[in-house]
């Protein structure tokens, strides 16, 4: 048995597991990277890949980090090192728990810069500087952010406080108090925002767009979107940085690890498909193009609310909503790091969030500098936040997913997996781990060859 106790805390129930790996799950990938790329590969086509790649490679995943974390009760790096000692393997499996550290610590210091955004944004509609906009002045405004480092070290830093301060209070007096508001207020928001395009979108035309499949609008890139597909469907989901292995390791003995999963994929699921009918509907009212790339949120986006009766209000939610998603996910991300910590030094909730936190935030103000003052330095022709964004979305992430698959598929054994995931459904358990095993690998092994070329 590699059952420890788990210095950290405890979830207080199983639903509050739920709402919290949902919040990890739930984020800019979501809200920001789903429509946006959806735009990409022509709608429907791509939102049905996407589903079948979040059931055959993502599901399977997650239960896997999940049952890891539970199984192992610790951070990612001694819960592994303890299953490797349970199962006689190698040591050096717990390298994928310091992977998934690493991968986390420099997502989130690039992912604050772009949380900062979603605050400078909401900041920016509540003030009215988002109305009357047209295509020139919303790019303007969105280059005038970026090229500021002032403004952007502001908005960083704020970004950054938040997510330490719900981390240093602990799992029942932080991440637990945070997740119960956060995640309903997300949802409320998300919801009225769908009424609202609802009645001020072209939501028939939206609704078409995302859910009916036109393989042609894939031409011949039928192969890249759906690679594109796949790597949305697992980084959506927060996997591979040891995020939802610690919320793993917090759950209650009691709870079922395969349930659990398909709930909380389909909460991350629900929510990137309501950003699409927010989204879609609002773009085409305004006679705007779905497939402009990243900047359709901070550059085409606000373009639509102007227009629209009540913009200002709705921008203003909208943009909030954003920073929400983002919060609760930088939240997860920074734990695992500070569970380590904790641990191995002993220290204090405190202290370990200021070391790893403060650690982030200082390479976060180099990710910021890099999109003005610091522009000139590239390497391998990218800026830093660029080149960190590269190397952990399309190297580190599917790396550490394709190490998760193996070790929970071949290295922990079946009787283990089958007690920690706490079903008696042995037809459910087989196809888990068929999936686990030669599937989720397979799928993750292509999105890492696609991304350096070899694919």
């Amino acid at each position: 048995m590699a059952h420890g106790e788990v210095i950290q805390g405890r979830w207080s129930n199983r639903m509050t597991f739920i709402l919290a790996a949902s919040g990890s799950a739930v984020g800019l990938g979501n809200i920001w990277r789903f429509p946006y790329t959806a735009g990409e590969y022509g709608g429907g086509a791509f939102v049905l890949v996407y589903l079948l790649c979040i059931a055959a490679i993502g599901l399977p995943i997650m239960a896997a980090e999940i049952m890891l974390g539970k199984r192992g009760r610790g951070s990612p790096v001694s819960a592994l090192t303890a299953l490797a000692r349970a199962h006689n393997a190698a040591g050096a499996w717990r390298s994928i728990g310091w992977l998934g550290m690493l991968t986390g610590a420099l997502i989130l210091s690039f992912y604050s810069v772009i949380g900062g955004w979603t605050l400078d944004y909401a900041v920016s509609a509540a003030a009215g500087r988002l109305a009357g906009l047209d295509a020139a002045r919303a790019h303007d405004l969105f280059s005038a952010m970026i090229g500021d480092p002032y403004r952007l070290f502001v908005s960083h830093t704020l970004f950054m406080g938040l997510a330490m301060l719900v981390v240093a209070r602990g799992v029942s007096g932080g991440l637990e108090r945070a997740i119960r508001w956060l995640m309903p207020t997300l949802f409320v928001l998300l919801i009225g925002l769908v009424v609202f395009a609802a009645q001020t979108g072209d939501f028939v035309r939206g609704l078409r767009y995302l859910f009916e499949p036109d393989f042609a609008a894939f031409g011949n890139r039928a192969g890249e979107a759906v690679l594109s597909a796949m790597g949305q469907a697992f980084f959506s989901l927060s996997l591979g940085m040891g995020a939802i292995m610690v919320y793993g390791a917090y759950m209650q003995e009691g709870t079922v690890v395969g349930r659990s999963t398909v709930l909380i994929a389909g909460i991350d699921t629900l929510v990137a498909l309501l950003a699409g009918m927010v989204v879609f509907p609002i773009v085409f009212a305004n006679g705007l193009e779905p497939a402009v790339g990243p900047g359709l949120i901070f550059e085409t986006l606000p373009i639509a609310f102007a227009e629209l009766p009540a913009g200002r209000l709705f921008a203003t939610l909208f943009f909030i909503l954003l920073m929400i998603a983002a919060w609760t996910s930088a939240i997860s991300v920074l734990e695992p790091a500070v569970a380590w910590l904790a641990e191995a030094t002993h220290a204090t909730r405190r202290r370990a969030t200021l070391l790893a936190g403060g650690t982030i935030w200082l390479l976060g103000i180099a990710c910021l500098l890099s999109l003005n003052n610091w522009s000139h330095i590239t390497l391998f022709g990218k800026g830093i936040l660029d080149l960190l964004d590269f190397v952990t979305s399309n190297v580190m992430l599917p790396l550490g997913g394709m190490l998760i698959a193996v070790f929970a598929g071949w290295v922990v054994s079946r009787s283990a997996t089958l007690e920690t995931f706490g079903i008696s459904d042995r037809f459910t358990f087989t196809a888990w781990r068929l999936l686990v095993r030669y599937v989720a690998p397979v799928g993750v092994a292509c999105v890492f060859a696609h991304a350096v070329g070899l694919l």
